[in-house]
């Protein structure tokens, strides 16, 4: 048992990389944005993923020198108490559970629809309401997976994560050996050197606009750190897991936007993948194509729709985990109710953190699919500005508390430094150019609303950072309730010392 009463040692290596790949839904991530990174850059899709890469393996380093020194399941919120003291902690656990609520709602979307899409039920899957209840019966699901234990978790999304990575490859393989084969499809395009090269795409704002789309196809490698005091060589294993799980997305996305590309062109019509009647899921026509809808073809057609249900089931079940986990440390730390802290005797997993995390994305998706499908829809759209708001401050967070040790060695130098500060600088251009440029254009997402003193604003950034300011609002209740997180923190304010620390996660 572990110093909270988690179940120590119960995920390995292999887990927590299985957990990380699979809270970042592959499958559904890339039929879901691949079309829009098209539309933004057009042939130089490939290197725009390489470059959303970049800062996502820059944090991941601020992750694994962080989780070093403080395995808590806490990360974001427990390494930027010790950076910047327990207001700026509390935002930063706020950061993450309220990205990870508000993408349940799109998860369960995805999977109520590919459910019934299935089965061949398309006019349920058409149906706001049936959608809605099949999405609300995942969440259910997933998270009384998750209260039943962190093995049961970790071994449903081997399997699920597995089943996924093979289609992938499958699908990539096949289309890449049509495209070079003797009677490709008319759309087809070989593999272009230029397709690397950034400096081909039109302008700054193109590029900048597909970065941005795809930093966030990355996001939700972390939760293998999330489960660090669950792991095995808690210090090591989760930070070794983020960066592979990292490296490992690239690729993935890498072979399948290259092979999607060169197998679908970019047309604006049929399977092109700029095709608008296809943005919102590239692989199902690319998949068609490839396969077949005939005989063993055509099972693999239905096994690419189930890839896609099972990839974001999976990553619903790895959603609920990270956010439970974050309030279950933080009521630890007595910056939440301590309900929340609750640990199941049995099952030796947060108890009311999950099941209240599970319970608020529930209301969270059937609140707003009964309200408004469109601020559902900019709801969605909005994670970005809570994502970059915690891997940035993580990776400031890692900067600041080892300032003092970054010329002890060029490890310490490039790994605790520069490439966390570079990621979180990156992080922080990227939710400034989303809040108040692409966001905030009226054009831009499904709502405007009118704001006093401003004018017309996309709904997009309004709801993202309107959803960040409800956080300050609640972090100043909880203060006034129980401020004794905020008046004498069981967290110091600290820098690390010349002489490496052995974990520091408080006695419980």
């Amino acid at each position: 048992m572990g110093e909270k009463g988690l179940k120590g040692s119960a995920l390995g290596l292999v887990s927590s990389v299985a957990i990380g790949l699979a809270s970042t839904a592959p499958a559904y991530s890339l039929a879901a944005t691949l079309g829009f990174i098209v539309l933004a850059v057009g042939l130089q899709s490939p290197v725009v993923v390489i470059l959303g890469f970049v800062p996502m393996l820059f944090i991941a380093y601020a992750y694994k020198a962080m989780n070093a020194v403080d395995p808590d399941c806490g990360t974001t919120f427990t390494w930027s108490a010790r950076a910047f003291g327990p207001r700026t902690a509390w935002m930063g656990g706020w950061g993450i559970i309220i990205a990870d609520i508000i993408v349940m709602a799109n998860l369960a979307q995805i999977a109520g629809q590919y459910g019934f899409q299935l089965v061949g039920a398309d006019g349920l899957a058409d149906s706001r309401g049936w959608t809605a209840l099949a999405g609300v019966i995942w969440i259910a699901v997933m998270t009384a997976i998750c209260y039943i234990g962190i093995e049961i978790s970790a071994f449903l999304q081997k399997w699920l994560l597995s089943i996924e990575l093979v289609l992938l490859a499958i699908l990539s393989i096949m289309a890449l050996v049509k495209v070079y084969g003797d009677n490709p499809h008319p759309e087809s395009l070989h593999v272009s050197a230029a397709w690397f090269n950034p400096f081909e795409i039109g302008s700054a704002s193109a590029l900048t606009q597909g970065v941005l789309l795809a930093v966030f196809i990355y996001w939700g490698w972390d939760t293998a750190v999330s489960v660090n005091e669950e792991t095995a060589d808690r210090e090591r294993t989760p930070g070794r897991a983020a960066v592979i799980s990292t490296v490992l997305l690239l690729l993935i996305y890498l072979l399948v936007t290259t092979s999607a590309q060169a197998f679908a062109g970019i047309g604006e019509k049929g399977i092109g993948l700029a095709n608008p009647d296809n943005s919102g899921d590239v692989l199902g026509s690319f998949g068609d194509e490839v396969f077949g809808t005939e005989g063993f073809g055509g099972f693999l057609s239905k096994l690419l729709v189930l890839m896609v249900l099972t990839s974001a089931a999976a990553s619903t079940q790895t959603t609920i985990l990270p956010t439970a986990r974050t309030s279950f440390s933080m009521a630890t730390h007595k910056a939440l109710p301590a309900v929340f802290a609750r640990v199941h005797p049995r099952f030796l997993t947060p108890t009311w953190s999950t099941v209240a995390m599970g319970l608020a994305s529930i209301a969270f998706y059937a609140g707003l699919t009964a309200i408004s499908g469109n601020v559902l829809e900019d709801s969605i759209a909005s994670v970005g500005l809570g994502i970059a708001f915690y891997y940035g401050l993580t990776g400031f967070a890692c900067v600041w508390y080892f300032r003092k040790v970054l010329t002890r060695s060029a490890a310490d130098f490039w790994l605790k430094g520069v490439l966390p500060a570079l990621g979180g600088l990156m992080l922080l251009y990227f939710f400034c150019y989303a809040a108040f440029s692409v966001y905030a254009d009226p054009e831009y997402g499904s709502t405007v609303i009118d704001l006093p003193w401003i004018g017309d604003t996309g709904g997009v950034s309004v709801i993202g950072i309107g959803a960040l300011a409800i956080g300050a609002i609640l972090m100043l209740i909880q203060r006034a309730v129980q401020g004794s997180w905020f008046r004498h923190p069981d967290v110091p304010v600290e820098a690390a010392s010349a002489t490496p620390a052995a974990s520091k996660s408080p006695p419980q």
